[in-house]
Order: C-alpha cells, then sequence, then structure tokens
C-alpha cells in the first residue's frame, strides 16, 4: 500500500518512441540511424531515460509513488516497452505492461504499464478500429487496447485509446473519432451486461477536446465522468499546442461509481495536468510549450510534444 493511500493513474502520449532497428513491415525508416531524423542509439537511450524520468515523477505532488497504472501511445513495440520500465528512474517499481501490435502503419501502439504490486492483470486484448477513407479504403489506424484488473481487490476495466488524427482536417476526420467513441460505449454495454455497475476508466489521446462530438455526445453517458473538462483553458494551458493553441487531446474518465463512497474502496480525489516546468520548452518564443522530441526534421532532444495527464485515488 502506498503510504498516504493514494494511487496515481495517468495516460502519456510519447512521441515516437521507436528503437533504431528497421522493421520492414512498418512505416518506421526515419527512425533508424541511417533515416531522414538521424536516430541514433544515443538519442533513443537519451529518450527513453527522459520517458523513464517523466513517468515517476506523475502525480507526486500529490503523492509519493508514481503510477500504478498509466496507459501509453506511440510505443513501437515491446522492445522499446522494456527498455523504459528497465530504465533508472523506473526499475525499482517493477512495472510489468500490456501490449499488442496494432495495424497502424506507422507501427505506433498503445499499452498499458501497471505496478504489480498494486495492479493485479486479469486479462487483455485489443479492440480493433475499422474505419475508412474516401473510397472504402480502410484507415490502418490503433486500435483500443482493453485490460481488466483488480486495483486495490476492486475489479476496474481499462480502456487506453488513441483516436485517429486530425491531419486532413478536424470536421473531415471527425467521423472516424465518432466511430471509435461509439466501439468503446458498444464494449461497455457489453460489460454492463455481464457485471453490474462495473468501474470504468477510460484514457487516451482522443485527438478531441472534452467538449467534441465525439466524446460529448457519444462517449460520455450519465454513469461517466470527465474530469479533464474544467482543466482545458484554451489560451493558457493543454496536454499539447497546436499553431500556439493549447487543446486537451489527453484525457482520462471514470464512472460515477468511483464518486460512490459507500460501496468503493476507491475514491476519485481530483485530475490534473503534469505542466511541470523540466517538461516545458524553454525557448522564449515557444516557452511553456511541451519540450518535443523533433519539430520537423530538427533534434530538440526532449521528452515529448504531448504532457503526461493524470488522476488521483485515494483508498477508503
Amino acid at each position: 500500500m502506498n503510504e498516504n493511500n493514494l494511487h496515481t493513474i495517468a495516460f502519456y502520449n510519447l512521441e515516437n518512441l521507436f528503437d533504431t532497428l528497421n522493421d520492414p513491415h512498418i512505416l518506421d525508416d526515419d527512425f533508424t540511424e541511417d533515416g531522414r531524423l538521424n536516430w541514433t542509439e544515443e538519442r533513443y537511450e537519451n529518450k527513453i531515460h527522459k520517458l523513464a524520468m517523466a513517468i515517476s515523477k506523475i502525480g507526486k505532488e500529490g503523492n509519493e509513488a508514481p503510477p500504478v497504472v498509466i496507459g501509453l501511445a506511440e510505443v513501437e513495440n515491446k522492445k522499446v516497452l522494456n527498455d523504459l520500465v528497465n530504465a533508472g528512474p523506473l526499475v525499482k517499481y517493477a512495472y510489468n505492461f500490456a501490449h499488442f501490435n496494432s495495424p497502424d502503419e506507422r507501427g505506433i501502439d498503445t499499452a498499458l504499464l501497471y505496478r504489480k504490486e498494486y495492479f493485479e492483470f486479469i486479462d487483455a486484448e485489443p479492440i480493433p478500429l475499422l474505419v475508412y477513407n474516401e473510397g472504402h479504403i480502410r484507415d490502418r489506424t490503433r486500435d483500443i487496447l482493453y485490460v481488466i484488473g483488480k486495483l486495490n481487490n476492486e475489479t476496474v476495466h481499462i480502456f487506453v485509446n488513441h483516436w485517429p488524427s486530425r491531419r486532413q482536417g478536424a470536421e473531415e476526420t471527425s467521423y472516424k473519432r465518432i466511430t471509435a467513441a461509439n466501439r468503446v460505449t458498444a464494449r461497455i454495454d457489453q460489460i454492463k451486461k455481464e457485471e453490474e455497475n462495473p468501474r470504468l476508466i477510460i484514457m487516451g489521446d482522443f485527438n478531441d477536446d472534452p467538449n467534441s462530438p465525439s466524446i460529448k455526445e457519444h462517449l460520455l453517458q450519465p454513469d461517466l465522468y470527465n474530469p479533464m473538462e474544467t482543466l482545458l483553458i484554451p489560451l493558457e494551458r493543454g496536454s499539447l499546442t497546436h499553431k500556439a493553441n493549447w487543446n486537451l487531446f489527453d484525457q482520462i474518465m471514470i464512472s460515477t461509481n468511483f464518486f460512490d463512497v459507500s460501496n468503493s474502496n476507491l475514491e476519485f480525489l481530483k485530475a490534473d495536468i503534469l505542466d511541470i516546468h523540466f517538461l516545458e520548452e524553454w525557448n522564449e518564443k515557444y516557452k511553456g510549450f511541451p519540450f518535443r522530441t523533433y519539430v520537423g526534421k530538427k533534434y530538440l532532444g526532449g521528452y515529448s510534444d504531448h504532457f503526461p495527464v493524470y488522476i488521483l485515488l485515494k483508498e477508503k
């Protein structure tokens, strides 16, 4: 048990965590030593260490320990996950992980790290996301990772998402993210048929803000709560920036039974963004933005183009 009876649940988009090896089955050529980005072993090891350090700090201003569970986006494979959990800042916490290779053309997947001391893993599966471009050509996007386990002896159902991007325009691609929302909702409905009042945690990079139709109209139900809704301040705060404007694509939603202290051993306390100084860009022009690894082809050597987000749960 954590000394202060708090558990941090987090999500972090790691911005292209690729190893340096060329995988002929995915479009990872840029992230090789001979590739366009000159992705060397030294740069890879630097990123692994920085990300491990960042993860070890998530939630620490209210908790003494790093997250018991953290969802990840943009990881290439099990090798990078093994390297991450065995990096110096994290190795003592004995993280394990759930991960499946997804059909994404670039090979970037979702994953879930969990501390075996606090989270009892039961099962995991990828939920395919079938979305199509013009001409009924499949958009080979990331699967949704579904993990079931026990936290503080209570069964929890966790969904880790990385929904289709806005690259062709927010409005033009919104139908893809609505499809993703409906896919998660359908699976939750199935769980509810098998388990009364299940405890749900839905996290990810949704490529939409809390007020977007995919979240507000298609994912949230009366028994789901989005604590991130109050955190987005478009001109001042979010988890990532686009053209100098803040977005909060990274979110964690929970079922409302985390507020029912009479029937739960876990109580929701707060949600926040880890936008502390060492994760921020120091250049005056971009000061306060996430300190990213690359801008285009230019290597900056930072952490990620996203800030981590997290919630705190308290043991009764």
